[in-house]
C-alpha cells in the first residue's frame, strides 16, 4: 500500500508509547520519524520536512514545552498534537497559546489518535491565507539569515527579486558577517534550490591548485593528473557555484572566470574544447575589489560582469538591533549540543554584549556565546563573558585623560553593565562596594 504524503515526527522519552504511536501511523499509511529528546527532534526538524509534531510534554532536561515554543518561532506552519500523562489546566493553556491544535490525556484509543491528527492535518491544509512572499517570513529572519533591522531587510527585497534568476550576484562586506548565507538564501530559497549549491572558498585552495580544482582537468594536464577530472563549475552545473573570497583568484583564474560569464562555458585544463554550463554565479569577497583594480591585481571587466547584482551587508555594529536574536539562536544551538538543555543570559551580560562593537561580526558572536554555554550552567552573567567584551572603555579620537578619570569611567562602566548593581561590580571590579563609592566621589 502506498504510503501517505504526510511526514509525520513522534517525540516521547517512552520507547513504548513511540512504539505504540508509530504502529497506529503506520498502519494508516503515514511515514514516521521517532525522537526520544528535544535535542534529537530538532536535529529531524533541520535535517526533514516535517507536516506534524506529535510530542509529549513532560521530558528530561528540555520538556515538550519548550520543543513548542521553538516549533511555533522557528516553523510557525507546523501543526501541534500534544500526548501527555500528565494533563494540567496550566499545561493546557500554555499549549494552546503556543499554538497546539490538538490535546491528547494518555491512555488514548487508536480513533481518539486519528481523529486528532486529521484534525492537525485539515487545519494545516485549510490555511491557504494567501500573503505576499516577504509577508510569511517570519519576523526573526530570513531562511537562515538572522534579524529584522533595516539593513537586513534590505537584504531580503533583493534576495526576493533574484532568486528565481540566475543573474550573476557579488555579496560584499565584512568577514563574519553571513555572507555565504545570504548567497545559501538566494539558492534554496528560489525556484533552483533542487539543483546543486557549490560553495568555494578561493582563499582556502592553494593558488596553484585553484584553477584545475574550479574547471577541472584532463588526463596528463600535468604531473598528477592521472584521469580527466570534473571541477567544481560542472559540479554546480543547473544549480549554483558560490566563489568565496573572490579577491585571492589569480590572473589566469580570473581570465577562465571571464570566459564562463561571456560564452556559459568551461575550457577544463589541458582541454582544447570546451564544456557549456548553464548556472548561477555569486562571488564574495571582504576585499575592496576597486583598490585591487587600481593596483592592477583584478580585472576590471571581471568586477563589471560579477556586479549584475551587487548586496551589502552590514557588519553587525550598524545592526546592533539584531543582537538578541542572534544570541538567542547560538543560545539554544550550543545549550542543547553541550548541555542538553535551554541557557538563558541574564539581562546584564546582554546589554554588554549589544555595546560591543563585535569587529569579527557575527561570527565572533556565535563565538563568544560558545564559549560563554561551556562556562556557565544554565544563565550566562558577566562573569561567563570574555575580559575582552567587559573591560572595554570607549573615549573619541585623542582624548587623553587623567587616570583617576579613566578609573572612574571605567568604574562607572561596570555599574552600568550590572544594573548598578555594586555587590557584583564589586566582584568584576576585584574590590570592595565601599572603595567603588570612594572612587566615584573622587
Amino acid at each position: 500500500m502506498q504510503l501517505k504524503k504526510e511526514n509525520i515526527l513522534i517525540v516521547d522519552d517512552d520507547i513504548n508509547i513511540l512504539e505504540l504511536l508509530q504502529r497506529h501511523l503506520q498502519s494508516w499509511n503515514y511515514h514516521t520519524y521517532k525522537a526520544i529528546s528535544v535535542k534529537e527532534a530538532v536535529q529531524i526538524l533541520k535535517d526533514t520536512k516535517i507536516d506534524l509534531l506529535i510530542t509529549d510534554l513532560k521530558m528530561p532536561e528540555i520538556d515538550g514545552t519548550e520543543l513548542i515554543k521553538f516549533v511555533s518561532e522557528h516553523y510557525p506552519k507546523l501543526p501541534k498534537l500534544v500526548v501527555t500523562g500528565y494533563p494540567s489546566v496550566q499545561d493546557s493553556l500554555t499549549a494552546i497559546k503556543s499554538g497546539v491544535v490538538a490535546y491528547l490525556t494518555k491512555p488514548f484509543t487508536k480513533d481518539e489518535l486519528g481523529q486528532a491528527i486529521d484534525k492537525s492535518l485539515e487545519i494545516k491544509n485549510d490555511s491557504k491565507t494567501v500573503l505576499s512572499k516577504t509577508e510569511t517570513r517570519r519576523d526573526k529572519g530570513y531562511d537562515e539569515i538572522i534579524g529584522n533591522s533595516e539593513k537586513i531587510n534590505d537584504v531580503i527585497q533583493i534576495i526576493e527579486r533574484v532568486k528565481d534568476n540566475k543573474a550573476t550576484i557579488f555579496i560584499k562586506g565584512e568577514s563574519g558577517t553571513g555572507k555565504e548565507l545570504v548567497a545559501r538564501a538566494i539558492h534554496y530559497q528560489g525556484k533552483f534550490s533542487r539543483a546543486p549549491f557549490i560553495a568555494v572558498n578561493c582563499g582556502g585552495i592553494p593558488e596553484n591548485l585553484l584553477e584545475s580544482e574550479l574547471f577541472g582537468y584532463t588526463k596528463g594536464a600535468f604531473t598528477g593528473a592521472e584521469k580527466n577530472r570534473d571541477g567544481f563549475f560542472q559540479a554546480a552545473n543547473g544549480g549554483t557555484i558560490f566563489l568565496d573570497e573572490i579577491g585571492n583568484a589569480s590572473t589566469a583564474v580570473q581570465s577562465r572566470l571571464l570566459r564562463v560569464l561571456q560564452e556559459k562555458e568551461v575550457v577544463k585544463v589541458g582541454a582544447q574544447k570546451a564544456e557549456k554550463v548553464d548556472l548561477r554565479i555569486i562571488a564574495a569577497t571582504n576585499n575592496d575589489l576597486q583598490e585591487m583594480i587600481k593596483k592592477g591585481s583584478f580585472r576590471e571587466d571581471l568586477y563589471y560582469r560579477l556586479t549584475v547584482v551587487e548586496i551589502h551587508v552590514a557588519p553587525l555594529r550598524e545592526r546592533k538591533e539584531d543582537i538578541p536574536l542572534l544570541v538567542e539562536k547560538f543560545l539554544f544551538k550550543y545549550g542543547v549540543e553541550y548541555k542538553d538543555r535551554f541557557i538563558k543570559i541574564s539581562p546584564e551580560a546582554s546589554a554588554i554584549l549589544q555595546r560591543y562593537d563585535w569587529p569579527g561580526n557575527i561570527r565572533e558572536l556565535e563565538n563568544v556565546i560558545q564559549r560563554s554555554v561551556i562556562m556557565s550552567d544554565r544563565i550566562i552573567d558577566v562573569e561567563h563573558l570574555p575580559d575582552s567584551l567587559k573591560f572595554t572603555i570607549d573615549f573619541p579620537n585623542d582624548e587623553f585623560l587623567p587616570l583617576k578619570e579613566i578609573e572612574r569611567r571605567y568604574i562607572q562602566k561596570v555599574l552600568n553593565a550590572t544594573n548598578n548593581n555594586k555587590t557584583k561590580a564589586a566582584e568584576i571590579l576585584g574590590i570592595d562596594r565601599k572603595t567603588i563609592r570612594q572612587k566615584l566621589s573622587e
